[in-house]
């Protein structure tokens, strides 16, 4: 965290090689994030580059309270949720998706291996409730603590956690082969 002030102030002082390092120290955890909340890559890199322009725009006035990651996830987030708002469509699992990211796999029955278990368990996220996956997303993929899910979803840390809980259960249930109710 002390590293990201000290970027964020660097930033601010004119320096690109800072923006540079925060892009490149985030990008790739926003966008996957990004990614796992609409299944669609396109809009995914669309919402993730809008963040980071917004940002830039907006750095003068931005105030660091907290993580910077925590910061740019809940950016992220919002738009994702108003990117599915305007659609109105339900999302779909994308394919390319799964390579990417298995592409640190070391040999290539590894890769296949952890494409296919990424690919069900992408089928899976895509069966919960938009409230469960989009607790499940941000806590597993975006680092998030449950307070700042709780205050991004407008809703006790209780209901965060219960929520995290069921879509965890629903989760377990659906990869063991079980059939939910």
């Amino acid at each position: 965290m002390l590293e990201d002030k000290l970027l964020l102030w660097r930033f601010k002082c004119g320096s690109r090689d800072a923006f540079r390092a925060i892009y490149e120290k985030y990008a790739a955890d926003l966008l996957t994030l990004a990614a796992n909340l609409l299944y669609d890559s396109s809009a995914a890199e669309d919402i993730v580059q809008d963040v980071f322009i917004s940002f830039v725009k907006s750095v003068d006035k931005f105030s660091l309270r907290g993580s910077l990651k925590a910061y740019l996830s809940t950016c992220v987030a919002n738009r994702a949720r108003d990117y599915i708002r305007r659609k109105k469509r339900r999302p779909s699992v994308a394919v390319n998706e799964a390579a990417q990211m298995t592409s640190d796999a070391k040999s290539p029955i590894q890769l296949v291996i952890s494409t296919e278990e990424l690919q069900k368990l992408k089928q899976a996220i895509t069966h919960l409730p938009y409230e469960q996956r989009e607790v499940v997303v941000l806590r597993v993929h975006g680092g998030m603590r449950f307070r700042q899910i709780a205050k991004l979803q407008d809703v006790s840390i209780k209901t965060a956690l219960s929520r995290y809980r069921y879509g965890m259960d629903k989760l377990r249930s659906m990869l063991n082969g079980e059939v939910l109710k």
